[in-house]
């Protein structure tokens, strides 16, 4: 246990328990993306098929 006069000093990437900067974002982001394109196809091709009738 530190002192009450001791300076504890901590990264950030130590607090937070993970690097930051991997691009995380961006492939979440795409699978997102991927996702709502794939739902929408789902969708709007049965509904085609069907008003064609």
């Amino acid at each position: 246990m530190a002192e009450h006069n001791d300076i504890v000093s901590i990264t950030d990437e130590a607090a937070r328990g993970a690097v930051s900067n991997t691009g995380l974002r961006y492939v979440l982001g795409f699978s997102l993306a991927l996702a709502l394109i794939a739902m929408s196809l789902v969708w709007i091709i049965p509904a085609l098929a069907r008003a064609a009738h």
